[in-house]
């Protein structure tokens, strides 16, 4: 038990049995299960629809059977991310946290606090007898990572209460009422191969060490994206030498930012001095451009075997101009919430799907539909340039905020009354499922809190101890005041 002895003693054991349920984005059958025996077990009203979604309702404690009913909310998935020397199977192995200070992390992988902890929340309330609250319905949906599904297949009805507490959010301190929409942007991009002539040298091309993170959340922190970082060097080898692609592989998840890229690239023998020391001062400039917000930035060229096949030059050049030109990063600010970003892009994800085709993911954000739109046409209209087939995602709605909620006034107060201080009410850019509740359930109302998480959608990511805690005691006070 590497959490035993962490307060709240509860909230951190469901948490570390969470851990040990593989949970990846569209795979939550084992956890989904696991949720309907918990429910059983305390011979609580528990049902699952036909997407996966799980609610369990508990009867108000004495004297509160007939206050408002509370949703407590979370879902089941996790990101799935490890470092490149991380052996670890998603689909079987339990995740391994640990404590390290103030902070819990996990061994190589990404935690899964996100949203664990709001899971292990929801089990402590629903397993203890000495809480107060009135009836409650907790809800735990699938897919929130890589789609929205489980909020999209809900079905009216399907849960009572009109009070919403989101427990997905990753700053203590700060009350959410609002969330951008979002839309992925898919491309496949049409390459011709040929066979590699004699006289051909091979190198490795990687980038590594970078910090990554959630591509709502983290956009606006000015991290690399390796992406961009690698191609820029390959952009620029191309202008110089005879250059060939051999394989581009970068990023993973459309909503995390990518920490490292590798490409295989073929040149002339007699280019291979040359290509060394460009790559030399390439590494020592992007050493200085990131020291400050990438000093983990690994720049590392080797020697590798030459395959029996690369891209063509046209088609080397449309896959690295179309890269360099596809945008990334925060396209707007906010002007009605002034330091919030507005409209972001992610360039997420580079793989090489067979020899004829290249996969890239993207995803767009916004607090303004048509504006994420515009974004999500300025990322295709880069790729349609080079000839690549454009496809654009359902896409999912943002969460417009109400500053006259109910809800909020109970939330703020009682955040005061435990912590002598305002909490801080804001929109946060990731996309929560709150606006498809909003959708199907019209006049929710709804806010969205949590402990302080760092490094989400990235193996660094941690949760701080000491918010746990201070959470905790903040929902249970909302619990005994609504």
């Amino acid at each position: 038990m590497e959490l035993q002895g962490l307060q709240p003693e509860w909230v951190w054991h469901y948490f570390e049995e969470i851990c040990r349920i593989p949970r990846p984005s569209k795979k939550e059958e084992k956890i989904g299960a696991w949720l309907v025996e918990f429910g059983h077990s305390l011979k609580l009203e528990t049902k699952q629809d036909k997407a996966g979604n799980v609610l369990i309702r508990k009867p108000g404690t004495k004297g509160r059977e007939h206050a408002p009913v509370v949703v407590l909310q979370s879902h089941m998935d996790m990101v799935c991310e490890k470092n490149a020397d991380t052996e670890h199977d998603f689909d079987r192995d339990p995740i391994c946290p640990y404590v390290d200070g103030e902070w819990v992390k996990a061994r190589g992988t990404t935690l899964g606090a996100d949203d664990g902890i709001g899971m292990a929340v929801q089990l402590a309330i629903l397993a203890s007898g000495e809480i107060e609250h009135g009836p409650l319905e907790c809800l735990f949906t699938v897919d929130e990572e890589t789609g929205l599904s489980g909020a999209f297949a809900l079905k009216p009805g399907f849960f009572e209460g009109r009070i919403l507490l989101n427990l997905d959010s990753e700053d203590e301190g700060q009350i959410f009422i609002g969330c951008a929409g979002g839309i992925d942007t898919s491309v496949e991009l049409p390459v011709e191969t040929e066979k590699i002539p004699a006289g051909k040298f091979a190198v490795r091309v990687s980038v590594k060490g970078l910090q990554g993170g959630h591509s709502g959340d983290d956009i606006d922190k000015g991290r690399g994206n390796a992406v961009k970082i690698l191609n820029r060097f390959l952009w620029d080898l191309n202008e110089k030498f005879s250059l060939n692609v051999a394989s581009f592989t970068g990023g993973n998840l459309r909503n995390a930012i990518a920490r490292e890229a590798a490409a295989v690239v073929v040149v002339d023998s007699c280019d291979k001095e040359p290509l060394r020391v460009a790559f030399n001062l390439y590494a020592a400039e992007m050493e200085q451009v990131w020291k400050l917000a990438e000093p983990g930035l690994q720049l590392d060229l080797e020697s590798a075997d030459v395959p029996e096949r690369m891209l063509t030059h046209t088609d080397t050049a449309r896959l690295l101009n179309a890269l360099y030109a596809c945008p990334h990063g925060v396209h707007s600010m906010s002007c009605r919430m002034p330091g919030m970003v507005e409209t972001s892009t992610n360039l997420a994800a580079v793989k090489q799907a067979d020899a004829g085709s290249i996969s890239i993911t993207t995803s767009q954000r916004s607090d303004i539909d048509s504006e994420k739109l515009n974004i999500a046409h300025a990322v295709a209209s880069v790729f349609r340039l080079a000839g690549a087939k454009v496809t654009h995602g359902e896409g999912y709605p943002g969460w417009a905020p109400n500053p006259d909620s109910p809800l909020l006034k109970v939330v703020v107060d009682s955040y005061f009354r435990l912590f002598g201080k305002q909490p801080l009410v804001r929109s946060i850019h990731a996309g929560l499922e709150c606006g498809l509740f909003l959708e199907k359930y019209p006049g929710m109302d709804m806010i969205s809190f949590g402990p302080t998480l760092r490094g989400v959608h990235s193996p660094d990511e941690k949760i701080n101890i000491a918010t746990v805690e201070m959470w905790w005691r903040h929902l249970l006070d909302i619990l005994k005041s609504v």
